[in-house]
């Protein structure tokens, strides 16, 4: 894998790329958000290692950047910024989890390698249908009766999830794990979020709903008539 870590602490990311090339990875590193975004713009990663708190553009603008481009490398954000808020914000944002410091670097690699697992555990297939509605994996592109929809990068993975388990009740915790691979509080309402945004774009204004929520155990999406 090839990791970028933008850490402004010299400690912190010196300690960082002299464990992850120890591991085996392939790495770059800088110091500033502008930096990082123009390594993140220029060069192709596996995985982005993201400080929140950085001169110039902080992570969460870094990330945001990437996202309006389309670039949809796995972020992982690595802060001292504990508060349910903030990691809130980022998962909204896109970011693929959230490592809070202190860490241990056996944590990190763990959390690293269930990045990759998820990137790996998708279908190659381009395309999946279910009725009118089209998700386009390569062209990140959803259609449903013919009309393109808008999504963000969260709500594109979203939807490719339960696209792969139509007619299924997923809960909130596979979809946490599956989604954004985060051992996050399940009394978060980051799930609830994201289903409504998706329902006012896949939904509304056509005839059957496909977004459907099953009280007291997840959500399921069923095939339109």
């Amino acid at each position: 894998m090839h990791v970028l870590i933008v850490e402004d602490d010299g400690g912190t990311r010196r300690f960082l790329e002299k464990g992850l090339k120890e591991a085996g990875f392939a790495v770059d590193a800088v110091a500033t958000g502008e930096d990082g975004l123009h390594m993140a713009i220029h060069t192709l990663y596996d995985l982005i290692i993201l400080d929140v708190m950085l001169p110039g553009p902080d992570g969460y603008e870094v990330l945001a950047a990437l996202r309006n481009r389309r670039i949809e490398t796995p972020v992982l954000f690595l802060t001292a910024k504990d508060r349910k808020s903030d990691i809130v914000h980022g998962l909204e944002l896109g970011a693929d989890d959230y490592l809070i410091k202190p860490f241990s670097f056996a944590e990190l690699l763990a959390r690293i390698r269930a990045v990759a697992r998820r990137g790996q555990a998708t279908s190659p297939d381009q395309e999946i249908v279910i009725g009118d509605l089209v998700l386009d994996r390569l062209k990140r592109e959803v259609h449903r009766d013919g009309k393109k929809i808008e999504l963000t990068a969260k709500e594109f993975q979203l939807l490719e999830y339960m696209m792969r388990n139509p007619g299924y009740v997923l809960t909130r915790t596979m979809i946490l794990e599956q989604v954004w691979g985060y051992n996050f509080d399940t009394q978060s309402n980051i799930i609830d979020v994201h289903i409504n945004r998706l329902r006012a774009k896949v939904d509304k204004g056509f005839g059957k709903k496909m977004l459907r929520t099953i009280r007291g155990m997840g959500y399921v999406i069923e095939t339109a008539a």
